[in-house]
C-alpha cells in the first residue's frame, strides 16, 4: 500500500509539472507563436520541427531551445529567416529552468493535434 501511494504522489508531481509546463507556454509564447499559423512570429508547429531536425535528442533540443531563446542572436539562430521576415525575438528575461521547462513542453507536444484557440 505503502509503495501505491508513493507510485501516486510521484505521477501526480509529473502531472503537475506536465501543467505548468502548458501553462507557462500558453501564458507566455502564445502571445507571439500561434500553434499552426504564423502571424507576428514563426507557428510554433514550425519553430518545433526545425529544432526537432537539428537537435532530434530531447536533451539538445531543450538546451538549445532554452539557451536561444535566453538570448536571443541572429548569429547563433537556426532560423535567420524568421528573423528576416519577423525580426529577431526579443529578450524575455525568462529564468533559464523555466526555459527548459517551456522547451520540453515544446519538445513533446504536437502541435498538429492540438487544438489552437488562435
Amino acid at each position: 500500500m505503502k509503495s501505491l501511494f508513493i507510485l501516486l504522489c510521484f505521477l501526480s508531481t509529473l502531472l503537475q509539472a506536465s501543467q505548468n509546463s502548458a501553462l507557462l507556454f500558453h501564458g507566455n509564447c502564445t502571445t507571439c507563436h500561434f500553434e499552426t499559423k504564423s502571424v507576428s512570429a514563426p507557428a510554433m508547429m514550425e519553430v518545433r520541427t526545425r529544432y526537432l531536425n537539428a537537435f532530434p535528442n530531447k536533451k539538445d533540443f531543450v538546451r538549445q531551445m532554452a539557451e536561444w531563446v535566453q538570448k536571443p542572436s541572429e548569429t547563433t539562430s537556426i532560423m535567420q529567416d524568421a528573423i528576416d521576415k519577423y525580426e529577431l525575438m526579443p529578450n524575455l528575461a525568462f529564468e533559464k529552468d523555466v526555459l527548459q521547462d517551456i522547451a520540453a513542453y515544446i519538445y513533446e507536444t504536437d502541435f498538429t493535434r492540438q487544438h489552437s484557440p488562435h
